[in-house]
């Protein structure tokens, strides 16, 4: 197969993946505000889209090796155009919640399932800038997400079916490429084994877990939470359509440099830093909330630094997980992640609520900042070992 198509094509899927998934985040947390959901419930509702994929990394190997790459693509793909084909019959907060919970498991599939296939095919030295072309490809997705949402003000239904059309579009794709399997792995998969996996992925590439756990924090709070927080600070909805995807445009502009640049450089001094700037940016917006252009400029170059995580916390765990553990690997950075976004709209939620809508920013800043001091920490721990 060409590698060039293949990998043309799968960055297609996973920018209309990141268009549904951020267009759906803010559109919902609107449509909630302006039906006075309180900021806690609100933030509980979002959780459900990465309690969908948590669930889903359960299953996802096993059904990788049965079907292959493409079959689980097109399952997943599937799954995400019926759901949001559904959310504008049905006007139910309990029902939206179910739906939610399908696009989560119908994104964890095409996620897995993609970037499985990337850290198979692609060599080590390459790596790095490949992951950041397809993290790329999700945050320009996700950076025009938000203004997708902006057709609500139309209709209510209008954003939901243009983004189920694109998503249609984009996965007639996937009948283009050859199915492919994994490498055969010894044994029977089964749930005991995955979990067998999880727990000797983790022993070895634990730290690599942290950044799709931090990027899935940051993601999902942003797109969530940011909504309630700045519309209660009188900013408007069209100030937010701009303020968000800057964050994106800032990630986009520099992933793959940044990615280039891991490829020459260890990856783990390179996170440190970024995460390090990462968190003082946002303590930053802290001070400017108000201000729509500087908030864009604080989100831009939030984005460039830390906007990459996902993309190079994959290349790391590629870098320091044995080949029979990338299977795992790969569903414990999607588990991560997963875990980030679940817990990202709650604290961030309990947060507005509780402090009156203030220090929203400081706590987003101060957890990034403490992802850099454990990274440091590993860094020179590491290096002592190898001293002795």
């Amino acid at each position: 197969m060409n590698q060039k198509k293949l990998i043309a094509v799968l960055t297609i899927i996973v920018s209309i993946s990141g268009l549904s998934q951020g267009m759906l985040l803010p559109l919902i947390a609107y449509i909630f505000e302006q039906d006075n959901v309180p900021s806690h419930i609100n933030g509980l509702h979002a959780t459900s889209l990465y309690i969908g994929m948590f669930g889903a990394s359960l299953f996802l190997e096993r059904l990788l090796r049965k079907f292959g790459y493409r079959s689980l693509i097109i399952m997943g793909g599937l799954l995400v155009f019926l759901s949001l084909m559904m959310f504008p019959a049905f006007d139910s907060m309990t029902f939206w919640f179910i739906l939610r919970i399908l696009i989560g498991v119908g994104d964890n599939a095409l996620h897995f399932s993609t970037q499985s296939w990337l850290t198979e095919i692609v060599p080590r030295h390459k790596l790095g800038r490949t992951m950041a072309v397809y993290g790329l490809s999700f945050s320009l997705g996700f950076m025009l997400g938000p203004m997708l949402a902006q057709l609500v003000t139309y209709n209510t239904a209008l954003p939901f079916l243009v983004s189920a059309g694109m998503t249609l579009c984009a996965f007639l794709l996937v009948l283009t490429l050859k199915n492919s399997y994994p490498p055969a792995n010894q044994g029977t998969i089964s749930l005991k084994s995955t979990f067998s996996n999880f727990g000797r992925v983790i022993y070895v590439s634990w730290i690599a877990f942290l950044f799709p756990l931090i990027f899935g924090v940051i993601e999902s709070t942003l797109n969530s939470n940011f909504p309630v927080f700045a519309l209660n600070h009188q900013l408007t909805l069209d100030d937010i359509t701009w303020i968000l995807p800057s964050f994106s445009l800032g990630a986009i502009l520099l992933q793959v440099p940044i990615g280039s640049l891991t490829d020459k450089y260890q990856r783990s001094h390179v996170m440190a830093v970024l995460t390090l700037l990462g968190g003082l940016t946002f303590i930053s917006a802290d001070l400017f909330i108000a201000n729509r252009w500087l908030m864009i400029l604080i989100f831009f170059l939030a984005g460039i630094f830390v906007g990459s995580l996902y993309s190079l916390g994959v290349s790391y765990m590629a870098d320091i997980t044995p080949g029979a553990l990338l299977p795992a690997g790969n569903l414990m950075c999607g588990i991560a992640y997963s875990i980030g976004s679940i817990s990202g709209p709650i604290a961030g939620g309990l947060v507005i609520h509780y402090s009156n809508n203030q220090f929203y920013f400081v706590i987003v800043g101060l957890i990034i900042m403490m992802t850099s001091a454990v990274t440091f920490l590993f860094i020179k721990k590491s290096a002592g070992r190898i001293s002795a």
